[in-house]
């Protein structure tokens, strides 16, 4: 299938300079995705403080499946081909139900900056999918970068938690797992689709199993509480998680991943738990301790390592 994505502004040239590689824009596009990813969990918490959290986890799915039924329509799309749907089905399963649903149960008990740190183990979770369905190849000491970054987040979570994990702490594994799947196989199929392409038809075509797991749940427990008495705060935080994190972010995300390469671009994601601990400090103000800086700094050394390793594709 042709890529339907409409022609990105090259930013990443500067007059009279070498054009950059797939491998630099790549980067680049991803830590654009990242860096709007990363406010995702304080405005989650913000939004499930006052709206029940399946409302938000299952709302969000559905206000960004409208923007990407509009788009597709002003494109005059075609159908992806049949080899695409199962992929297609992994992103919204993984990026469109699963990671959103229980990382708006979790945040109702947990600070966003813990479950931020938790995410950190992305990029390894990422890697691994796209080994096994993507047919890239990191060499050992991507491995070895990627295994360094997840123990320091790790560790990290484990010393905030007070060295123990709990529920929302195993729902927050679970939706990073969930997350990974959707993030190989969107990344994979962007090369031949386009990012845009990518999540916008997943978010389509999960609309109608989205809604009737959204009435189902009015059914089961009635409307949901907070909706008529929500503040302005809870709603702002809905709108960002429905528009950005759910549908501008992977924009950038899948094309980035499409340039740069699955397991490459995703190490991008060691920075986002600390990108999101900033967020929360400024938008729901939780504490910033230094040793939080000192896990980001080796982080960053980390990924800059990991990104001179070969991955084969």
């Amino acid at each position: 299938m042709n890529d339907t994505t409409p022609p990105v502004p090259n930013l990443c040239t500067v007059p009279g300079a070498q054009p950059w590689s797939d491998d630099a824009k790549g980067m680049l596009f991803g830590l654009v995705g990242v860096a709007i990813f990363s406010l995702t969990l304080p405005f989650t918490r913000m939004a499930v403080a006052e709206l029940d959290p399946t409302f938000v986890a299952l709302g969000r799915g559905l206000v960004a499946a409208l923007l990407a039924g509009l788009w597709l329509r002003l494109r005059r799309a075609a159908l992806p081909k049949r080899a695409s749907w199962l992929p297609l089905a992994l992103v919204a399963a993984g990026c469109v139900i699963g990671f959103p649903w229980l990382t708006s149960i979790a945040m109702q008990t947990l600070p966003a900056a813990h479950g931020a740190v938790l995410v950190g183990i992305l990029p390894l979770a990422t890697a691994l999918f796209a080994t096994l369905r993507g047919h890239e190849k990191p060499s050992k000491g991507f491995w070895i970068a990627a295994m360094i970054g997840s123990t320091l987040v790790i560790a990290f979570a484990l010393r905030q938690s007070g060295g123990s994990l709990h529920l929302a702490d195993i729902l927050m594994l679970g939706a990073v797992m969930l997350g990974a799947i959707g993030y190989a196989e969107g990344g994979r199929l962007a090369r031949t689709m386009g990012g845009m392409a990518v999540i916008s038809w997943a978010l389509v075509l999960s609309a109608p199993l989205v809604m009737a797991l959204m009435l189902g749940h009015f059914y089961l427990h009635g409307w949901p509480h907070g909706v008529a008495s929500a503040s302005m705060a809870a709603w702002i935080g809905f709108a960002y998680v429905s528009v950005l994190s759910m549908f501008i972010g992977f924009v950038f995300w899948y094309r980035g991943m499409a340039l740069g390469g699955v397991a490459r671009v995703g190490q991008v994601q060691l920075l986002q738990p600390f990108l999101s601990l900033l967020g929360a400090c400024a938008i729901l103000g939780e504490a910033l301790e230094w040793p939080t800086m000192l896990f980001a700094l080796a982080v960053m050394l980390v990924v800059a390592f990991g990104r001179k390793m070969a991955v084969r594709r």
